[in-house]
């Protein structure tokens, strides 16, 4: 969801291409399959399902897939290879990049060893160096709010393992961890505006959360900048969410220019750690889960000295810069059509303290089952159906970008400052053959929820075939359709060249307290019955789609 996916996708869909610059096309008669054809799409993605095996596979088996690393690879393989199986044709991979080096985890263990023994729960950042074997250390506390803060450090942080965050409070849960959409929720869903005729402020964001975004990034920069040039020997912060255990933890933070200006921090490229020569500009860095890391901090501030023992052995991958999408279709049928392409997918990527199951081995299973469902029972669309599989998703949509970039074009001519409303630049498209040939993409990257509906993004011609396609799935709880946008993920990579790219409405069961980007992102999280549920939704879809004489109805651009 757009809230808890990272600034730098929030800022790609928000402010690239605001709704308002499309028009509206008519919408085509609404078609539905005929009775049979749906009953026969709701029982074999019933009774046959394989949704959970392949989920089982992707994280029991696979594991977490960092993008670049070669569990991510081996993911990229093993979807082609039983997609192969199954009948697919065209199953290959397709390169893009260079995305940078692959980071495996070896080996890692952390505790407190003085005054006494404290075993910890704790993960490294992905592409955090090694240790130089186990490193045992004082353990300080560090968190400069002025520079004269900084100055009372210096000369005091070499060789030590440095806290960095502050303390967090957790409250008792009073509220279930999971939940599912009510109807007053979903309702009010129903009824929301075209997000065209929300009034927008220039681009959408104040001055105010511009200098907020600066000020958060200076802040770190700053931190990281003086831990690298005092030789401390390892970062160690707070889990940003979660208790009871559970780690939310990402990547690993880089020295970094520190902008002097609003343009100048919009529109410079900055290192990412994947980048190899960002490993000279890194320490080692793990992240603790909230319970423990508060407990230090309160030790210390008691005037305990604290010593700890880190060891991280983390493998980099530079022989591949590049990264892969899976890719597989089932052609079309129809000698006037069979050359238009109906898509559907979601990202194959994950974080690496969990096994990436509800974000997003979920969308991913989901999506093959849809094609596996119409594909075995001989089904003969018209158009072509195509399965994607994208990595780079959580570096930003990456993945998919670049499948949209080379097959059907970009916009061009803006840089981050321009989109963020600091000033006025043309953008301009650019477009790439297959562009009239897609009728729609369609994506599920929300966790394990069973599906509720459809966001339309803005498309409203598109909400009487969808209200239509919904009706033979009431009984399963998916009867919602709403205007407004959704973001966060890989259908933002086509609406904002004005394709038709959908993600569907799920219940958010655990996704935020829980599983999001968290060590509790495993197999045993996922709720099968939701997955076949949403299969099932996803065959229909897809193939009704690929059925219609008409493609999907667009947003067309100005």
């Amino acid at each position: 969801m757009l809230r808890r996916k990272i600034l730098s996708v929030f800022l790609l869909y928000a402010f690239l291409l605001p709704t308002a610059a499309f028009g509206q096309a008519a919408a085509p008669a609404p078609y539905q399959a005929p009775p049979e054809i749906i009953n026969k799409i709701k029982e074999e993605g019933s009774k046959n399902s394989q949704v959970m095996q392949t989920l089982s596979y992707l994280t029991d088996v696979i594991g977490g897939r960092l993008t670049g690393s070669p569990a991510m690879k081996r993911a990229n393989e093993w979807t082609r290879d039983t997609m192969a199986k199954w009948g697919l044709q065209n199953a290959h991979l397709e390169a893009w990049g260079p995305f940078g080096r692959g980071w495996t985890l070896k080996n890692f263990d952390a505790q407190i060893v003085a005054p006494s023994d404290i075993p910890l729960i704790a993960y490294p950042k992905a592409w955090s160096p090694s240790t130089n074997g186990t490193i045992t250390a004082e353990v300080v506390y560090f968190a400069p709010k002025t520079d004269a803060d900084y100055e009372k450090y210096k000369g005091q942080l070499k060789g030590k393992i440095v806290l960095v965050s502050g303390e967090r409070e957790l409250k008792a849960n009073f509220e279930p961890m999971g939940s599912r959409r009510t109807d007053e929720e979903l309702a009010k869903m129903a009824e929301a505006p075209d997000p065209a005729t929300v009034p927008r402020n220039n681009a959408g964001i104040s001055p105010e959360r511009m200098k907020m975004f600066m000020d958060r990034f200076v802040q770190g920069a700053k931190r990281m900048n003086f831990l690298l040039q005092e030789g401390a020997a390892v970062m160690v912060d707070n889990s940003f969410n979660g208790s009871g255990g559970t780690v939310f933890v990402q990547q690993a933070s880089v020295a970094q220019e520190i902008p002097k200006s609003m343009e100048e921090y919009f529109s410079s490229k900055r290192l990412s750690p994947q980048q190899k020569e960002a490993e000279s500009k890194m320490i080692p860095q793990i992240t603790l889960a909230t319970e423990h890391y508060n407990r230090l901090v309160r030790m210390i501030k008691f005037g305990e000295k604290l010593k700890m023992s880190v060891n991280i052995q983390a493998e980099y991958d530079d022989k591949d810069p590049m990264a892969y999408n899976t890719i597989a279709e089932i052609p079309g049928t129809d000698p006037r059509i069979k050359d238009e392409i109906v898509m559907l997918g979601g990202h194959m990527d994950s974080w690496h303290a969990g096994t990436g199951a509800t974000d997003n081995a979920a969308g991913v299973a989901v999506a093959m089952e849809a094609a596996r469902i119409i594909q075995s029972l001989g089904l003969k669309p018209r158009r072509t159906i195509r399965v994607a599989l994208w990595s780079g998703e959580e570096q930003g949509l990456l993945g998919s970008q670049a499948y949209v970039k080379q097959h059907f074009g970009e916009m061009k001519g803006g840089d981050m400052f321009s989109m963020m409303g600091g000033s006025e630049k043309t953008l301009q498209f650019v477009k790439q053959a297959d562009y009239e040939k897609l009728s729609a993409y369609y994506n599920l990257d929300n966790g394990t929820g069973k599906i509720r509906g459809v966001h339309l993004q803005g498309n409203a011609a598109v909400a009487p075939i969808f209200r239509a396609w919904l009706e033979p799935f009431k009984e399963m709880g998916a009867t919602t359709i709403t205007l407004s946008n959704t973001g966060g993920t890989d259908h933002l990579s086509y609406d904002r060249i004005g394709l038709p790219g959908f993600q569907f409405i799920q219940d958010e069961i655990e996704y935020g307290s829980r599983t999001h980007h968290s060590n509790q992102d495993v197999f045993d999280r996922i709720q099968a019955d939701d997955m076949k549920q949403a299969a099932t939704i996803m065959a229909a879809f897809v193939y009704q789609t690929a059925m219609m004489d008409e493609k999907i109805p667009r947003k067309k651009m100005k």
